[in-house]
Formats: structure tokens, sequence, C-alpha cells
């Protein structure tokens, strides 16, 4: 049995921006819909929708092309983009993140995917993943459609944790936004931030550049050091 002290009791990952690099999905799904709607998307309107939920992503963008859309309607459409998109190519990983999972599976850690996507989405990405790793990559999975509070509330990392049958406190969390950092962290997860389209200035998460080469016992033990500091 591994010694809690080094190594996670789970690693719970983010799915966008973290595990595969979907922003670009994103970005042209997102200018399909404005130009729709005779609206227009800039880089500082896709980076404060990093991180989701589609709830709050939807709003901003109904709110930005103004009266007659409804976010109801605008999320619909947001999410039939995505996912044709998603179906249609194959993901684009970032780097080391393959590596990782496989090397979580390796040291039998468990592992959650814990994700503001709509489980329409997880589904279109889940086939692939699991080709790329070779078998399923998580115990667990929490999509933004599964719980009641997205994130920045610490709901999905807590239910991710419940589920796995751990406490989020012995949880290593690996995010790209100031919103999913802000998520693990209230859930007392311990968490490692690789941010991929905004700065990440929270003192209480270990920020590194990458996950190549990187060993989930390792961030593990350089992330709890890091927030002791």
């Amino acid at each position: 049995m591994r010694e809690r002290s080094n190594a996670p009791a789970a690693v719970l990952v983010d799915l966008d921006g973290t595990l595969v690099d979907s922003e670009p999905v994103w970005w042209e799904a997102q200018n399909e819909v404005m130009s729709s709607w005779g609206s227009s998307w800039t880089t500082p309107d896709h980076t404060y929708c990093l991180g989701g939920p589609l709830e709050r992503v939807s709003g901003y963008m109904a709110d930005r092309i103004g009266a007659p859309a409804r976010a109801e309607e605008v999320g619909r459409q947001l999410l039939s983009a995505v996912e044709m998109r998603m179906r249609s190519q194959p993901p684009r990983w970032p780097p080391g993140a393959v590596n990782f999972l496989r090397a979580c599976r390796r040291s039998e850690i468990p592992t959650g995917l814990v994700t503001a996507a709509w489980r329409i989405l997880v589904d279109a990405s889940l086939e692939r993943i699991r080709a790329d790793v070779g078998g399923a990559p998580f115990d667990v999975v929490v999509t933004g459609d599964s719980v009641t509070a997205g994130k920045p509330h610490p709901e999905p990392y807590e239910a991710a944790a419940h589920a796995i049958g751990v406490s989020p406190q012995d949880c290593l969390a690996v995010e790209d936004s100031p919103i999913g950092v802000q998520s693990a962290l209230t859930a007392g997860c311990v968490v490692v931030a690789v941010p991929q389209g905004a700065r990440i200035d929270d003192a209480n998460a270990l920020v590194v550049d990458t996950l190549e080469n990187r060993q989930p016992q390792e961030l593990w033990l350089d992330a709890r050091r890091h927030r002791r500091l």
C-alpha cells in the first residue's frame, strides 16, 4: 500500500486546456456562434471564459450579443458546434499529458476527470482519449451538468473525491485556469496549475510550465512543499 505522504490518494484532472488542447476548438466554435448572431468574439472574451462552466460562458456570450439572444439558445448552439469539432478531430495533447495519465495508471493511483464541459462533449472525447492512453484513463468522471454548482464552486472536486472514496485533502488536482484552480483549492485539494491561456496568480497553487517528464508522485510532493512555504 502507498504511503499517503509520498503519493496522492487520487489524481483529479481538468479536461479542456489541461489534458486536451481543446481551446482552439472552443475558440472556433465561439466565433462561429457569435458570427451567426452578427456579433464578434475577441481574445479577451475567450480568456475571460476559460474554465467554464457552460452556463457562465453562454450567459456572457448572450450578454455580448444583446437582445434577442437568450443564454439557453446560445448554449445549445455552442454545444453543437463544439461537439461536431470534437467528434471529427483527434485530440490535441499538451506536452506530457498522455504520459502523465499513463504514469497514474502504472502507479495504480485512482484518477478522476473533473470538467466544466457537459457530458455530451466529454463523451465525444473519451473514446479517442482511451485509444491514446491505452485503456480506461479515469475511475470517475464529473461533468458540468452532473453537479448542482460548477467551477469555481468546490462541488465538482468534492464530488470526484467522494466518488473515489477519498478526502479532497488527499487528492492532487491539475488545472489550467483561475476558475478551476479556485474550485480545487476551495475543495481542499493540493493543486498544480499548468496555465494554457490565463495567468494563475494564486500562491496556494504550484505553477508549472508543462506536464512533460513529470510524475504524479513528484508533483504531489512538490505541490505540498510549495503550499507549506
